[in-house]
């Protein structure tokens, strides 16, 4: 009876294995759909593109990239987490909507951790601060001191609350013991303009979303709140050279997929990802885009992701920002 059951279970469950091994196998056989939850154009948005071109050509189908900004970038995450876990739906996932958000908001409607499967994050972007041209702030002493000199007067932009733009902003209050008021636009294209006619003066940004300000010389930067110099900026101080070593700041953006996606494809995934960023024509664009290639494995990536909401809650309690219903 014994052997007549074991039978059964075998013929129930080996057949089962093989119909799910079988999708994994001939991955992908079908166009891939990437979901960017900022609008074109911003930095998240550059770097992915940069990635997915490699990976879409080692992998021998479009990665077809579909941009839908919205709530701080909770919107198109959300509706990555509740597509189908075949591996056709993926997510760039910044630091905001997969780690800092679930600490600020009450119904998220989605939980990173558990919804999404987080591939490896692929790109760091070190906060650049900055002014606009109009500004009579031309350094980062300069920036404390009237902070300190008017408290809550002097405003920043970022591409939403939770986003690592704003968490940037708070950290620098908290570092330098100044109060400002945070802005948020809705995506970055809305607050260029701002930071270059003065309204709203200064930013903690990812390079690629304030490049056009600065290069057009409607901007400043005050510091690269990083160890090193950007390459995409060698001419402006790192916030150690600028008197301010205490503030270092940076912000990520990953790959992800629905909970639930089989293992083989989320490896497949992870080993392409990193095939492109040992990719020196990757690299290089990045570096021209301000961003520093990241490449961790599966079980790396999962302990970094739950390592960064932590780190985010701690920074938003600090804050005493409130949560948003």
């Amino acid at each position: 009876m014994k052997t007549i059951a074991a039978r059964l279970i075998l013929g129930v469950v080996f057949p089962a294995m093989l119909a799910s091994a079988a999708p994994a196998q001939t991955y992908p056989s079908r166009p891939i759909t990437a979901i960017i939850p900022f609008a074109g154009g911003s930095a998240s948005d550059v770097v992915s593109r940069i990635m997915l071109e490699r990976m879409s050509k080692s992998m021998g189908q479009p990665i077809i990239v579909e941009n839908r900004p919205g709530a701080g970038g909770n919107s198109g995450t959300m509706a990555a987490a509740r597509a189908a876990p075949d591996g056709y739906t993926i997510v760039g996932a910044g630091s905001g909507p997969i780690a800092a958000n679930i600490s600020l908001y009450k119904n998220l409607g989605y939980d990173p951790y558990k919804d999404l499967a987080i591939i490896s994050p692929f790109a760091g972007f070190t906060i650049v601060v900055v002014a606009s041209a109009n500004a009579k702030i031309n350094s980062l002493k300069e920036l404390v001191a009237s902070a300190k000199a008017a408290p809550g007067t002097l405003n920043y932009g970022s591409v939403g609350i939770g986003s690592s733009q704003h968490l940037a902003g708070e950290y620098f209050a908290q570092v330098t013991g100044t109060k400002l008021t945070h802005v948020p636009y809705r995506n970055i294209a809305q607050y260029g303009p701002d930071l270059i006619a003065g309204t709203v003066p200064l930013g903690f940004q990812w390079f690629p979303n304030v490049s056009a300000p600065i290069q057009g010389g409607g901007a400043k930067v005050l510091g690269v709140a990083g160890n090193e110099r950007l390459a995409a900026l060698p001419d402006s101080p790192t916030t150690t050279e600028a008197g301010l070593p205490e503030y270092k700041m940076s912000g990520w953006f990953a790959l992800a997929a629905p909970g639930g996606t089989p293992l083989p494809i989320l490896e497949r995934l992870n080993k392409e990802l990193n095939a492109a960023l040992q990719d020196p024509t990757v690299r290089q664009a990045f570096a021209k885009a301000g961003a520093a290639p990241i490449a961790l494995t599966l079980e790396a990536a999962k302990k970094f992701h739950a390592d960064e909401i932590v780190l985010y809650r701690d920074v938003i309690t600090k804050a005493g920002i409130a949560q948003i219903e």
